[in-house]
């Protein structure tokens, strides 16, 4: 072989390599997820028994990948193709393809902060919750209907809201629906605290009753500093003997929370939930109220106030009053501004 041919072929080699370790470098390193996304980061769900191919799906579902071949090209050398995790996987628009295959691989997963407030009815927490992890509502409301289940936390059916206390909290997305409501019940007896369970024992509630009157101060006033002065007016009438007559109540037992305006037609409703007609708390919380509301009741304001009513300024306050005839003319005033806005119902 002539020296002209060797160096022919070993310029034809190097510029083979060259281009090689280019395409390599590129598969490797060079950004490839999320181009010109504005949304950030993406979430990758990844089931029990996911295939790469349902990966590669899911990715393509939502544009993730630019270069969809090299990903798939640098998936098989890392032998990522046979080894697929499931979990929640954050992939950031900065990953190039090896950092993001190797995460996947390694089944590195994200936790996700899971927060839910605002809720009233259990339906209402199962699927807000159960919809956030893997094992879904349908396996949450099951757990949450189960007598037995409910039992093993203290609860019952119905009073099982209590265990859930608004927060944030951090879960990992294939968290079991077992292990969730394990949480749950820890958070709830971290919360309740030996000073806290003194309090709700001198004022002659359990914890589940306390969290009962806690869930209608949060619904009667979202003002916390007006939540203890609340609380105080439901416990003078619990301890005196009288109906607590909660509006509330009311709207919770309609299950229509639409209602503005509770009028005598409303108080007919033959519920448990009608503080009305029945003495005594409801038989569950009509609603999942803050820590400041169960504290709020814990800590209650000393009075001697028996009644209140919204402000007619729409402030969102109330106006206090210690007897009935107080009462009664804040009540006129209230009811007039509601009419002067047409609100009739």
């Amino acid at each position: 072989m002539s020296r002209k041919s060797v160096v022919v072929i070993l310029i034809v080699v190097s510029v083979f390599l060259s281009t090689f370790s280019f395409y390599m470098w590129q598969v490797l390193k060079t950004p490839n997820l999320r181009i010109g996304q504005k949304d950030g980061d993406f979430a990758l769900l990844i089931p029990r028994g996911a295939t790469f191919e349902t990966v590669m799906d899911s990715l393509n579902k939502h544009d993730v990948v630019h270069n969809k071949l090299s990903f798939r090209f640098l998936a098989k050398l890392m032998k990522y193709t046979e080894n697929v995790k499931h979990g929640r996987f954050v992939i950031t628009k900065e990953m190039d393809n090896y950092d993001a295959i190797r995460k996947l691989r390694a089944g590195i997963q994200d936790p996700m902060n899971v927060t839910f407030n605002n809720i009233r009815l259990k339906d209402d927490l199962v699927n807000k919750l159960g919809n956030r992890f893997e094992f879904g509502s349908a396996k949450l409301g099951s757990l949450v209907n189960d007598p037995q289940v409910c039992q093993k936390y203290g609860f019952d059916t119905t009073t099982i809201m209590c265990m859930f206390l608004p927060n944030t909290y951090e879960f990992f997305w294939t968290t079991s629906a077992e292990n969730f409501l394990d949480r749950m019940g820890k958070e709830y007896k971290r919360f309740w605290t030996d000073a806290r369970k003194q309090k709700a024992e001198e004022l002659g509630l359990s914890q589940t009753q306390v969290q009962v009157l806690a869930s209608i101060v949060e619904a009667e006033t979202k003002k916390k500093d007006e939540q203890p002065r609340v609380a105080g007016v439901y416990l003078n009438r619990l301890h005196k003997g009288m109906l607590l007559e909660a509006d509330p109540t009311l709207v919770f037992a309609h299950r229509d929370f639409s209602i503005r305006r509770v009028l005598n037609r409303h108080k007919e409703i033959d519920s448990p939930y009608n503080t009305y007609r029945y003495k005594g708390l409801p038989p569950g919380p009509i609603n999942l109220p803050t820590l400041n509301a169960i504290d709020a009741v814990l800590s209650p304001e000393k009075h001697d106030y028996l009644y209140f009513v919204a402000r007619a300024d729409f402030s969102g306050y109330h106006t206090f009053a210690k007897t009935y005839a107080e009462h009664i003319n804040n009540a006129k005033i209230y009811q007039q501004a509601l009419n002067q806005r047409n609100i009739m119902q």
